[in-house]
């Protein structure tokens, strides 16, 4: 089935009802939202693409964005949402790679994407421009026919190792981690909002299909970016309001001297990243039990695990706070297991690579089936993920399998060791990493922002891990390296760290 549907079931069902809202003012009801999005295709299909054509969006979030995803699908064809804070010249790589035949980009980005846009780029429409305004008096076209496992949205991964690669995400996938959203994380009832400070072209733009099923309010800042003063007044204008963020998100809202009624909120989603439990503890005494976790990858989008509101509200159960550091349980549409080496479940207790299968995992790598083969290995999504089930079937995540230390012989996850350093008052941010040693193999090394010195941190870690574990140096910097959505850059960090020992060598 065509997502497009549910947009064009809205439209004709509820066409006064608000569909988009910018800032404080509902801007689009379905019945116009539905009505853009069957004129963009109808000037889609007039300029001569054909069903399973790609269609790239390079734009922030603005009050179109969901116009032109869903005329795209409208169309038949499939969706390539690029990240908008990319150089241009990734987002060429990402137009070429995927063969897009036209991009939608915003003002602010069109030089960039001009710039270095592929051959193979037939046309470049600005968001908001006189060329744009003109396809929306294109004749308004019926919904094109789709089958479930027809391609609907291209997700190109971070690139953090490599060039990204395409996850073909197709529209039974969407389907059905839209339904898992709406189902076990946070049920929507028509007119409640969803305020998206975070990317339209990643996660919180997943978020905002259910909500166009549902009949809800998708909401874009006016500021373009996240300004925790402007989320709270949002809050307290739409009526119950959710909001997808990342933990460094939750956190900005939490250290805000903004006033807030936590009570006008629905639902503060976290994921893209665990959120240690010191930051989570922090959250719940400014919100409340507001708040839902959930963990999944760009190949299984949005959709492995969840810990919902009603488990962390759980106070009283006897381990809550294992709980509460915990991704929660599977969702009911995907089988997870913890594996060995030869993708044998392990027990309860041990530790292995986080695999899932079903019908919200993706289809494999546009172009590349030696990787969708061997990330796709017996049906399998093989994360890359390292974890841990309890015996209640609550997963654990330790780390990316990459970021895990060998120090002597012995595994050291850096989360356990970030964890007891955060507890710290006087640390705001910490990431730990493996300094190659030619005794140890390799050693701990903690990258630390804030005013504790290394003596204080020293103790704290001898007071409640073992000694192994304990960082050998730990480095004070301004801040820690980041991509667009709020994660640490492992990676990046080891390069810095390699190039500082290089210097002190």
């Amino acid at each position: 089935m065509n997502l497009a549907l549910w947009l064009e079931r809205a439209g004709r069902s509820h066409p006064a009802a608000p569909a988009i809202g910018y800032g404080k003012h509902a801007v689009m009801d379905y019945g116009a939202l539905a009505l853009r999005a069957a004129r963009i295709a109808g000037a889609l299909q007039k300029a001569g693409l054909k069903p399973g054509d790609r269609v790239a969006i390079a734009a922030k979030n603005h009050p179109d964005y969901l116009a032109v995803l869903f005329g795209i699908w409208h169309a038949g064809l499939a969706a390539v949402p690029a990240n908008a804070k990319l150089h241009g010249a990734e987002l060429g790589y990402i137009l070429e790679h995927s063969g897009a035949r036209i991009c939608f980009a915003s003002k602010d980005l069109e030089s960039d994407v001009a710039a270095h846009a592929p051959k193979s780029l037939e046309r470049l429409a600005t968001i908001g421009s006189r060329e744009y305004e003109n396809l929306l008096s294109a004749d308004p076209a019926p919904v094109e026919p789709r089958t479930g496992g027809d391609l609907a949205w291209l997700f190109y991964t971070s690139g953090t190792t490599g060039k990204p690669k395409g996850a073909m995400l197709t529209h039974r996938n969407l389907t059905w981690a839209s339904y898992a959203y709406a189902a076990e994380v946070d049920a929507v009832a028509p007119g409640e909002a969803i305020v998206h400070a975070a990317p339209l072209s990643h996660g919180s733009g997943l978020y905002a299909l259910p909500h166009v099923g549902r009949l809800g309010v998708n909401v874009v800042p006016e500021s373009g970016s996240f300004e925790p003063d402007e989320i709270f007044s949002l809050f307290s204008h739409w009526t119950r309001p959710s909001m997808f963020a990342a933990p460094t998100m939750i956190k900005r809202l939490v250290e805000s001297g903004a006033d807030c009624d936590p009570a006008a909120i629905r639902t503060l989603i976290w994921g893209g990243a665990p959120m240690y439990v010191e930051d989570a503890l922090k959250a719940i005494e400014r919100f409340g039990y507001r708040l839902a976790q959930i963990y999944g990858q760009g190949e299984s989008p949005m959709t492995i695990t969840f810990l919902g509101k009603q488990e962390i509200a759980d106070r009283d159960h006897p381990r809550w706070a294992e709980k509460l550091g915990s991704a929660g349980r599977p969702y009911a549409c995907v089988e997870v297991k913890v594996a060995d080496h030869e993708d044998r479940a392990l027990p309860a207790g041990m530790l292995g690579e986080i695999l899932c299968k079903g019908d919200v995992v993706m289809a494999g790598y546009w172009k590349n089936p030696q990787a969708s083969e061997a990330a796709l290995k017996d049906g399998w999504l093989h994360t890359g993920d390292v974890g841990v089930f309890d015996t209640d079937g609550y997963l654990t995540l330790k780390d990316r399998s990459k970021d895990m230390i060998i120090s002597g012989g012995s595994n050291i996850y850096p989360r356990e060791v970030e964890e007891i350093l955060l507890a710290h008052e006087k640390i705001r941010e910490v990431s730990v990493i493996g300094r190659p040693d030619a005794e140890w193999g390799e050693v701990v090394v903690a990258y630390v922002v804030g005013e504790a010195n290394a003596k204080e941190l020293d103790a704290l870690c001898l007071e409640r891990i073992a000694r192994f574990k304990r960082p050998k140096d730990y480095v004070f910097v301004d801040a820690l390296p980041k991509n667009n959505y709020g994660k640490i850059l492992k990676t990046e960090l080891r390069e810095r760290d390699t190039q500082r020992e290089k210097k002190h060598a």
